[in-house]
């Protein structure tokens, strides 16, 4: 993800922070400091950077269930509303996506645990009250005040992660239990539609109860839930098509002789952004617009494209499915892949192509069934 820094790197998985979560903890800091000046805004500092610790331990329980189901996790991203873990894939089985959802609140269940049990040990156990103040009062910084928000913090993580609605996991879990007794597009489109009521009730409580943050929220849900009846819907289509028959046939390609001048005039006469840099059949390696652009600003010379092309790029076969060659792209992280038919080259497709193509066959089914709706 853009504006995202690198901060730790747990079990092969890079932890970075994205530029806006500094407001999270601004705050934070802002909150506690206006009740308890310095001391009290260096401890709401403290206070949100612990509880985005245990958002972190949350994702890293999605992400290890992944690992140990063979899903590459790419990164974990911290945000001012929460974290995500970028997984390189979708799980293959429900029971899979069911055990991967279900880590995340778990972790915040022992975290709780372990939290209530150091609580009551050190200073009696007190509760926080709607507006999370304890007996009523704004409580004064100290390990104890520490100890009960982060266990409330934690309980709070379980409940709102448990809501059966899309994106949180608990529509992710709901999703999984309907796919072990149906397909796996209409279990997310009956899980969404379930998600979307679960939003609408939400913000009918947030607008008329003047929870604005509740309606934001609810907002979040509802959009995060069409989304991914979206993207179910785009998965089930681009299955139907094999990347052999989508790749441009037609494009213009490279050989190593070639200088960036020639792409420059490439690119201001077509469309095309990424050639393929050949010699004969074989593929010597890629050249994508951005190369062509960061080769512009650092070589005032007219280098050869053998200096600044990609050598190596990832293979599909040419009977992948577009999804299963959306799946290899976001393992690799790769914007484009070269398809091959056994060993012979044939051509290049990129994010933009499959984006493309699944307009194109989501437009034809629309069709189709309103044809079949009216014959």
């Amino acid at each position: 993800m853009s504006w995202s820094y690198r901060v730790a790197r747990i079990a092969d998985i890079d932890i970075k922070v994205h530029i806006t979560f500094g407001i999270i903890l601004l705050l934070g800091g802002l909150d506690w400091g206006s009740r308890y000046g310095t001391s009290g805004a260096v401890f709401g500092v403290v206070l949100m950077t612990a509880l985005f610790a245990c958002v972190v331990l949350h994702e890293l329980g999605h992400s290890l269930v992944a690992k140990h189901y063979g899903i590459p996790v790419r990164e974990i991203v911290l945000l001012p509303i929460g974290g995500v873990a970028m997984l390189g894939r979708l799980p293959e089985k429900p029971r899979q996506e069911l055990l991967i959802a279900a880590a995340g609140p778990a972790v915040n269940v022992v975290l709780a645990g372990i939290l209530l049990l150091i609580t009551g040990a050190i200073g009696g156990l007190t509760a926080l009250d709607g507006h999370g103040l304890i007996g009523g009062s704004a409580p004064a910084p100290s390990l104890h005040t520490f100890l009960v928000w982060l266990l409330a913090a934690n309980v709070t993580l379980v409940v709102f992660n448990l809501i059966p609605a899309f994106p949180l996991d608990g529509g992710r879990m709901l999703r999984a239990l309907l796919a072990m007794g149906t397909d796996y597009a209409k279990a997310t489109r009956i899980a969404a539609v379930i998600g979307q009521a679960f939003a609408l009730v939400l913000g009918i409580i947030g607008v008329l109860g003047g929870h604005f943050i509740l309606a934001l929220i609810a907002v979040f849900i509802f959009l995060g839930a069409g989304m991914e009846s979206f993207q179910a819907q785009a998965k089930t289509v681009l299955m139907t098509l094999q990347v052999g028959h989508a790749y441009n046939k037609h494009a213009l390609s490279l050989i190593p002789a070639d200088r960036v001048s020639k792409v420059v005039d490439y690119i201001l006469t077509s469309y095309q952004p990424d050639f393929a840099v050949v010699l004969g059949d074989r593929l010597l390696g890629i050249v994508t617009r951005d190369d062509v652009l960061r080769a512009l600003a650092t070589h005032p010379e007219d280098p050869y494209i053998t200096e600044i092309m990609q050598r190596q790029v990832t293979r599909v076969d040419a009977t992948a499915s577009l999804e299963e060659v959306q799946r290899v792209m976001m393992e690799s992280g790769e914007r484009v892949v070269a398809v091959y038919a056994g060993e012979s080259f044939l051509g290049l497709v990129s994010r933009e192509d499959l984006n493309e193509a699944l307009s194109v066959l989501m437009f034809v089914k629309r069709q189709q069934q309103l044809g079949a709706q009216n014959a």
